[in-house]
């Protein structure tokens, strides 16, 4: 049985993306490429049976049109954060996830989802290169602990890294 100060809403299962592959056009809030939008529905399709109850994005197009195909899919409307600079947007979003049951799904960014993984409890991690757009973060919370899985999903990617970023 639960005190009144504890919360029932844990989620069972966090997944961490960065949005997809950008277009080039409007370069302050650009929508995604054909690469993009394919692996949005490559995500899409990952997470068919992963029980997806929860969405969270940034307001920028690129987070909700990556979104956009499993929130069909699971008839969830996201929920937008505003990404805000700094830490006050990671410990927003990792306030909503904890407050989020069953299985979440986060679409950021490359400079925001390792931080945003590390704030739910997963060990530090480098940013994402900013030609990397197939890394998918799985943290399952066990107790004290968070299990952390890390994987890839869609096309593998193409760009330039640096040992800088991963």
């Amino acid at each position: 049985m639960l005190s009144p100060m504890m919360s029932s809403a844990e989620p069972e299962l966090i997944i961490l993306v960065r949005h997809a592959e950008k277009a080039v056009e409007n370069p302050a809030d650009p929508s995604l490429s054909a690469a993009g939008q394919a692996r949005a529905q490559a995500l899409a399709l990952a997470l068919q049976n992963a029980g997806v109850s929860s969405i969270f994005t940034t307001q920028f197009k690129r987070t909700r049109e990556t979104a956009q195909p499993l929130a069909q899919a699971r008839n969830i409307t996201p929920q937008v954060l505003s990404a805000k600079r700094g830490a006050e947007h990671i410990k927003e979003v990792a306030d909503a996830v904890r407050a989020s049951s069953g299985t979440v799904l986060v679409v950021g960014h490359g400079n925001t989802v390792p931080a945003i993984a590390t704030a739910l409890g997963a060990p530090a991690m480098k940013e994402f290169c900013e030609s990397s757009y197939s890394h998918m973060l799985v943290l399952r919370p066990a107790g004290p602990d968070m299990h952390v899985v890390q994987t890839r999903y869609g096309e593998a990617d193409t760009g330039k890294f640096s040992a800088d970023c991963q």
